[in-house]
Parts: C-alpha cells; structure tokens; sequence
C-alpha cells in the first residue's frame, strides 16, 4: 500500500466511505510496510501480507487460513492484473460469495513473467463473479469486449477535485524551495519504472530545452528506474534542469507548481494522475496509446509514441499554462468526484453483500 496510482485510487474510496457500514481491510504481496498502513489502522483497516506469488498451494494455504479466521468476508476486490487470478481462486475455493475483478490497465507488464500473466488472464472469467474496470478499455483488454458489454461495471478512478483545484499560494511556496522560481515547467507524477516510460519524457526534454533554456522537468515519484534515468540526464547533459522530487505526500499541491503536465507511458488503464492534473485546469500531453477518456477538458493533447521528441517538445511549449480556472464542475458530471463516485461504489457492496447473505 504505497503512493502508487492504484493504491492511492483505493485510499481515495476508502477515505469517503461510511466505516460504519463497509469497512476496508487490504491484501498485500510484499512484507515491506506501505506508506498507507498507518492510515489504514487509524480507520480500523487492517493490512495482511500473503506469501507472494512463488507458490500457489502457500498461497491458498494462507488465504483458506485467512478466511476460516475471519469468516465474516463476504466480497473480495482485486486489482493487481493477471495475478489477481490468485486470490480469485482462493476466494472461490472457500466459498466467498462475491468476487470482484477489477481491470486497471490496457496491457501486461513487460517483464520475465509476462508469458504466464498472459496465460493467466483469460482464466480470470471462470472465477470471478463481477466485472469492473476504471474505463472501458481496460474492462474489454481483461474480459474481451463481448463480457465487458454485458457484465460491466465502470467505477471511475475519482478524486477529491477541490484538493486538486489550482492553488497559488503553493505554487509560489513549493517553486521557492526547490529553486524553481520563474521557469518554465514540466511536470510529471508516477513512479519510476518501465511502464511510465520516462526514458522518452527525458529525450523530449533535452529537446524542449533546446528551444527553452528556462525549462525545467519536475519528476514527483520514486522507483526502480530513477537512478538509469538521472545517468541518462546526465548522458544528455541536462542534469541540472532535471528535477527528482522524490515521494511527496502533498502531491496535489505540485501540479500547481508545474506549467504542462505529460505522460509519456507505454499504456495505462486510466491513469489517476491525468484525472488530477486536469483538476488543477493543467495543460496536459498524453501518449495516444492512454484511452481517449481520460479527456475530460479541453486542455487534453493527444501525441503518438513513436512521434519524433521534436514533435513532443513543440507540442508542450505550444501548450504553456494559462489563467486557471475551477474544472470542479466538468469532473463531477464526467463521474470523478470522489463524494459521488465513492458512494455509488458503497451501494454496489451493499447490493452485493444483500443478495449473497
């Protein structure tokens, strides 16, 4: 449970729903302590670690151990991709009612266990019992577009948008700290790691700086890529006009620091940060290969991958900030305010919970 993009998206539910009726406790994969857990506990959730993914008959000891402990588990929610299939077929096993598979992204991950997530996903169907996704691309990538149509459920990765909205005051506070002061710049949050693809955003970089010397890219995340990435501003020579923030717990204040938000990622489900960013009426650059609704506003370019950095580069200088304005209203009727969308998604677990006890 760290500050990651799902992670964050279910600490945004979890913050807006009554506890009184629904009460989150979290399944996690790796012992190392999350920067969720404390908050987690002060709202009387709790935090179980599994064995991890090495051994299935471990996993399901576990989890059937788990189950006869707490029996009162009517509804399991994944997310974690294809190895949700997991958890899915242990809740099956020992008879939970209700098993949520939620898609969260267009594509597997590309690493060494790619070749059985692929050959997992397609078995999430026959042990799942609900269906939903943060956007209609993801559901149809995880269940085929025929399944999706018919069972889906699309739950809107919401946000608090007010606590996103533009705030000068920050801007002018956060700039003066990290020396930031009039210069043009470029934001980016997420963690460091290939999906994200911030080798591309860095390339794009070095040629917008070209053409703006008064630029300067602000990376707010960590992850197991930053190190690569820093060698390869230093490689380009543009070291000192590239920002690590590292992790920041007031990242809604930082898109106010920035002038052009960009996401330069190989896929996405439908990205949080982009819902965020266009909540603080940023401008903001996409890869075309992030479904279509994540466009909320106006302020909303598409741009291919394999589009030249120079391309990239004259498309974010064209698209410098603006007087901001509140986005509160488009984001509540595009469904991403969290009071709303959070409700909504505690009378579903009810419905859920009603008609399987």
């Amino acid at each position: 449970m760290d500050r990651a993009g799902i992670e964050t998206m279910l600490m945004n539910f979890y913050r807006h729903t009554d506890r009184d009726k629904i009460q989150f406790d979290f399944l996690a994969n790796k012992p190392k302590p999350g920067d969720y857990d404390d908050e987690i506990a002060k709202m009387g959730g709790r935090v179980f670690v599994s064995p991890g993914y090495k051994n299935f008959k471990r996993y399901l000891d576990f989890m059937t151990g788990l189950f006869k402990k707490y029996p009162e588990y009517k509804i399991l929610h994944t997310h974690n991709g294809s190895l949700m299939l997991y958890a899915l077929i242990s809740a099956k096993t020992n008879n939970i009612p209700v098993r949520i598979a939620h898609a969260h992204a267009t594509a597997i991950p590309f690493d060494f266990k790619n070749g059985i997530k692929m050959c997992m996903k397609p078995m999430i169907k026959y042990v799942a019992t609900d269906y939903w996704g943060c956007s209609d691309a993801a559901g149809e990538f995880y269940f085929t577009k025929k399944r999706w149509n018919k069972h889906n459920e699309l739950i809107h990765n919401a946000i608090d948008v007010d606590n996103f909205a533009f705030n000068a005051s920050a801007r002018q506070r956060i700039r003066k700290e990290f020396g930031l002061g009039d210069k043009f710049v470029v934001g980016h949050v997420g963690r460091l790691t290939w999906q994200k693809n911030q080798k591309k955003l860095i390339d794009i970089f070095a040629r917008l700086h070209k053409l703006e010397p008064s630029s300067q890219l602000v990376m707010v995340g960590t992850g197991e890529l930053e190190e690569k990435l820093k060698k390869q501003a230093r490689d380009l020579g543009i070291s000192d006009a590239v920002t690590f923030t590292g992790m920041q717990t007031n990242v809604n204040e930082w898109y106010s620091v920035f002038d052009v938000f960009v996401l330069s990622s190989w896929y996405e489900g439908l990205p949080v940060v982009g819902i965020e960013a266009q909540a603080a009426d940023l401008p903001c650059v996409f890869t075309d290969t992030i479904t279509p609704e994540v466009k909320v506003t106006d302020g909303v370019s598409f741009l291919g991958l394999d589009d030249d950095a120079s391309v990239w580069a004259d498309k974010i200088l064209k698209s410098r900030t603006h007087d901001r304005v509140s986005r509160f209203d488009e984001l509540k009727k595009a469904g991403y305010d969290i009071k709303t969308e959070a409700l909504r998604m505690q009378e579903l677990y009810l419905e859920l919970y009603a008609a399987n006890t």
